[in-house]
């Protein structure tokens, strides 16, 4: 290659050679032969006729062009294919890459594939063959369609691919495993069907594998042991099963492992104790066999822990206080036993505490208040005069004492996430707007019903637990207005009916799809799927609840109804997310629960007033004054 220097450039270069300071022109060079030298080879050079027209195919299959940064006069390895312009900047897309070093610095190859978020649609295109050089291919966030097909085991060269919240559909092709190159594999948020293939586990430079909610199932190959350089794996919602392989303990490289909405059992493996370098463990919805903490002994880097509905036994381990760095845990829906562990008030780093849902005992010590997000409903704690600083909470015991054998109400309705609302169906809906976070409770001061709410949005900034459209919800028989707001939980969200009178009710539930896009739009913002289960009572009543499949489309509403019987004085609606459907479409964090209305009422006549007692009380002496005020009167007239 023929280093040119700009004829206004040599003679300052010159002066500087007599000037002392050697490493400012050491710099100049250091700076020319990297960026001003690599350019105008560039520009001198050319791309591969082959693959511009396999590129103009792709495009064209794809109905997209090049953006004017590139392909300047019909040139793709131009602007900013060469010139170092950040090649994942918004404005920047569809980019490419190219590498003009070749022949001399004669000839351009493209390396790096850029489609992302565009919508597009089309199949996974042949031409792509043609681009030998290419390393990196993102087309995530689009509407392909089809099958992967097996050639692509021939694009070898390939170091990153990723291909998420598409609709291709098939099995995953074992041609995979040939791209031994791979450190990034992403293929979830997909229609694939089948299992693993065994042969992925031939990738063994794989560092990061994205396959949640990708449509396989099965077990996870024996072969992926071999994957010992993995840091990052992501594998929820999607049916694997099995015991989750001991294996992984030997991955000691892996900082990020999730397991959420799967089929599998238990125990977690006790190998798990060996990886010290997790930052995040996230593993939900374990069944058969259970599980107790001591595999977390060792983990002590961790920052996020969530341990939810996995069948965890036993005590909190004393030295809690030890894990300096964690912010996030999350132990709730478990078979949790003992006291708090004074350890946990150390932890200075921790914002988010969920025990909810165990059978942990003994008083509240005060410093629990500290914790910014905090959730403990439904335990076997105790309450005095020392636990006024979280009111309700002892409403919200596993005994729920609140009018317990005194019931006052026999029915009542909720605008979840929304203002006070007469409906069509002259049902007075109540206020539920409060500001409820990741792990919060509240109880009305009337103690008529309740609302819990526990689970954190993953990787999602400024979350909010209320959904507001202003898009009119059609199929319902009610003021279409209470669909304008629903509550989301990203976890579990409960709704208590306090103080009822026994007997059998019937509930009524309103939902509204109101986030995702119509599916016959075909964009990737339409790919998401919610699916959570609802428990009355305790009970499974609706499995894999889907809102928009049930009411034939988004923007539709749909009521489920259900019979149920009171007889302990509390009625307990619970929307469950079992870590099923996707979980960042349109954007990172939207899954869980989504429910517009709440209304329950007894199905026989109540011998209950369904007043507050403290507005009962009011009542009262305000009757009692309307009697004594003409009765004083008329005593005063007779004395006159």
């Amino acid at each position: 290659m023929a280093i040119r220097f700009p004829s206004w450039l040599l003679p300052r270069i010159l002066r500087m050679k007599q000037q002392p300071s050697l490493s400012v022109f050491l710099f100049c060079l250091c700076f020319l032969g990297s960026s001003w030298f690599q350019v105008s080879t560039a520009e001198n050079a050319t791309t591969d006729p082959s693959e511009v027209r396999a590129l103009n195919s792709i495009f064209s299959q794809w109905d997209t062009q090049a953006v004017a940064l590139w392909n300047i006069s019909g040139e793709p390895c131009s602007g900013s294919a060469i010139n170092g312009t950040e090649f994942e900047s918004p404005p920047n897309n569809p980019a490419i890459i190219c590498d003009c070093t070749y022949d001399s610095g004669t000839t351009c190859h493209i390396t790096q594939l850029r489609v992302y978020a565009l919508n597009k649609r089309g199949v996974f295109a042949k031409e792509l063959l043609a681009l030998r050089y290419l390393t990196f291919l993102k087309i995530d966030q689009n509407y392909f369609t089809g099958p992967l097909p097996a050639w692509i085991g021939n694009m070898t060269a390939l170091t990153l691919l990723s291909i998420a919240h598409n609709a291709f559909s098939g099995p995953i092709p074992k041609e995979l495993g040939n791209l031994k190159d791979l450190n990034m594999l992403s293929f979830g948020i997909n229609n694939f069907s089948g299992t693993l293939p065994p042969e992925l586990g031939n990738l063994v430079k794989l560092q990061q594998l994205y396959i949640n909610s990708c449509g396989l199932g099965g077990e996870i190959p024996s072969t992926f042991a071999n994957l010992r350089n993995m840091q990052v794996l992501w594998a929820s919602d999607s049916p694997f099963s099995g015991r989750i392989p001991d294996f992984i303990g030997n991955w000691t490289k892996i900082n990020s492992l999730r397991f959420q909405g799967n089929s599998f059992r238990g125990p977690i493996p006790t190998s798990f104790s060996q990886l010290t370098a997790l930052n995040s463990l996230r593993i939900s919805d374990i069944y058969n066999v259970s599980s107790s903490l001591d595999f977390i002994k060792n983990l002590k880097n961790l920052t996020d822990l969530a341990l939810r509905n996995a069948l965890i036994t036993g005590s909190i381990p004393s030295d809690i206080g030890e894990y300096q760095n964690l912010q996030i845990l999350d132990l709730s829906f478990n078979n949790l036993t003992g006291q708090l562990p004074g350890g946990l008030f150390n932890m200075s780093s921790l914002t988010y505490l969920d025990l909810s849902y165990n059978y942990l005992s003994g008083s509240l010590p005060p410093w629990v208040t500290s914790i910014s997000q905090l959730n403990l409903v439904v335990n076997n704690f105790t309450f005095d005069s020392s636990n006024i600083n979280l009111p309700g909470l002892n409403c919200l015991q596993r005994n729920f004492p609140c009018n317990r054998n005194t019931p006052k109400y026999a029915k009542f309705s909720i605008n979840c996430g929304g203002l006070e609302l007469r409906g069509s169906d002259d049902i007075l809906y109540e206020t539920e707007d409060s500001a409820i976070g990741p792990a919060t409770f509240n109880v009305t001061s009337s103690e008529k019903w309740a609302v819990s709410n526990v689970g954190l949005f993953a990787d999602r900034k400024n979350p909010s637990f209320v959904v507001n459209t202003p898009a009119q919800v059609t199929g319902t028989d009610v003021t279409p207005e209470l669909f304008q707001t629903s509550r989301l939980s990203p976890g579990s969200l409960r709704y208590y009916g306090l103080g009822l009178e026994n007997g059998p009710y019937t509930v009524k539930l309103q939902f509204a799809e109101t986030v995702y896009d119509d599916l016959a739009l075909q964009t990737w913002q339409s790919l998401g799927r919610r699916m959570f289960d609802i428990y009355i009572q305790g009970n499974l009543a609706l499995k894999d609840f889907d809102i928009s499949k049930e009411a034939g489309g988004v923007l539709r509403a749909v009521v489920k109804t259900f019979s149920v019987n009171v007889s302990e004085n509390y009625l307990e609606i619970h929307l469950f997310w079992a870590g099923k459907g996707t979980c960042c479409t349109p954007d990172q964090g939207h899954y869980g629960p989504l429910i517009a209305a709440v209304h329950a009422a007894s199905d026989f006549t109540p011998t209950v007033s369904g007043v507050p007692p403290t507005t009962l009380g009011m009542k009262s002496r305000t009757g009692l004054m309307g009697i004594l005020v003409p009765v004083g009167v008329l005593v005063l007239l007779v004395i006159i």
